[in-house]
């Protein structure tokens, strides 16, 4: 039961590459569609599998409910910085696609992905027993990380050619 999730996400991986795959000739840019498929199958693997990656170490976590940080502020360390840099993509792709995106839009939507990810975190914690864990810290970084993927993005449209 509790590796449902992996099974979904491993499903969803499948019918969009074939998908992706199968309409490559006809995209404007397939190497930006491909990129963000790896990256966005390898998010959901990330956030919601019951497996646990800290450097170079991956171990897969045992049966449980997790734990819930909601006080507990630690805006430092390694794991904060890894949560940064594995949303950046997500804030480059939200600016990219919806280049007319205000920055207040852009730290809002942050704010409700992290958010999005904790709370999904928990909820297939409780029901498949995951064993991941929500936190306060997590949604802080996350949302950090679109916000300067975001801003990365702005950068990048204001001195290419591609607007």
């Amino acid at each position: 039961m509790r590796w449902i999730p992996t099974l979904i996400i491993f499903l969803l991986a499948i019918v969009s590459g074939l998908y992706i795959f199968g309409n490559l000739r006809k995209l404007s840019r397939p190497y930006f569609v491909l990129f963000y498929w790896m990256y966005f199958v390898g998010l959901m693997a990330i956030l919601f599998m019951p497996i646990s990656i800290n450097g170079l170490t991956v171990k897969i976590l045992p049966p449980g409910i997790g734990r819930v940080n909601l006080y507990q502020l630690q805006l430092s360390g390694i794991e904060f910085y890894e949560n940064i840099i594995m949303t950046v993509p997500f804030g480059f792709f939200i600016k990219k696609v919806f280049k007319k995106t205000p920055l207040i839009f852009l730290i809002i939507l942050g704010l409700l992905i992290g958010t999005s990810f904790e709370s999904m975190q928990y909820v297939l914690s409780h029901h498949f027993l995951i064993d991941r864990t929500s936190d306060i810290n997590d949604v802080i970084s996350n949302a950090m990380g679109v916000i300067i993927g975001g801003v990365m993005a702005m950068i990048y449209h204001s001195f290419s050619k591609d607007n």
